[in-house]
């Protein structure tokens, strides 16, 4: 068995309000990219998990990872193989679209997806939708023209921690989420407090259709008009800051 975790990306972030709980009120519009982690599965005695790819070591010490969390709550004992090709707290939301892999694997539902995490169940479902609530109330959507528009992934190679970065947000609701081309992510002044490469990673996509971080960061996207512009952009960064994590895309 085998499920491609696709990334996450937010087209959009307003952050509405810090709820007593600690958490807040979003506005978003997820969309997928067309890559992401690989997790594959067998039949096994037990329930395990390799970690592998280029990002295995930053999960080398997390102590119970999201994908065992889904097969035990649907009560499955098989030997995962994650191969771990996002960046780890890179705003892709890689843990939880790892989880919903799992889940599609499994046949588990959104009532599973909704208690791993609040992105595991837009993951789940991994096309357009907007989200509300923590960001766990899903409506998909069809938005004309978006799927296969291509896309660069930009990280500085910094891990941003989603709580410091809504904890560093400055409060102020800056209104509803209309139409996502014209809105922006609210969390991104916090982040670039947190991480000023953030700002380069932002400047360095100018040229994009639209140039924005994702989810908390750092990780940032541009989308093109065609492959053509997204490849002389990625290539011309990659040139510029050889330690960038880049990832040449399109939308789902």
């Amino acid at each position: 068995m085998k499920e491609i975790a696709y990334a996450k990306i937010n087209l959009a972030l307003h952050v509405r309000s810090r709820e007593a709980d600690g958490y807040h009120r979003i506005e978003t519009v997820f969309a997928f990219c067309e890559d992401g982690d690989v997790l594959s599965a067998s039949e096994a005695d037990g329930l395990s998990l390799e970690v592998t790819g280029p990002f295995a070591t930053a999960l080398a010490g997390e102590p119970d990872n999201l994908v065992l969390q889904a097969a035990r709550a649907l009560g499955r004992n098989l030997a995962f193989t994650l191969d771990k090709r996002l960046p780890v707290a890179a705003g892709l939301g890689g843990g939880s679209a790892d989880a919903a892999a799992a889940l599609r694997m499994l046949g588990g539902g959104a009532d599973v997806a909704a208690r791993l995490g609040a992105d595991v169940p837009a993951c789940l479902l991994s096309r357009t939708a907007r989200g509300t609530g923590r960001g766990d109330v899903i409506e998909p959507v069809e938005i004309a023209g978006l799927r296969g528009t291509p896309m660069l992934l930009v990280n500085p190679g910094i891990p941003l921690s989603t709580a410091a970065v809504f904890k560093a947000w400055d409060g102020v609701d800056r209104g509803p989420l209309g139409d996502w081309e014209e809105g922006r992510n609210d969390l991104q002044v916090a982040a670039i407090a947190l991480v000023p490469e953030i700002a380069e990673v932002i400047d360095a996509l100018a040229g994009a259709r639209i140039a924005r971080m994702s989810g908390s960061g750092a990780t940032c996207f541009g989308l093109y008009a065609s492959e053509a512009e997204r490849d002389a952009a990625a290539a011309r960064i990659a040139a510029a800051r050889p330690g960038w994590w880049l990832c040449q895309t399109g939308l789902r």
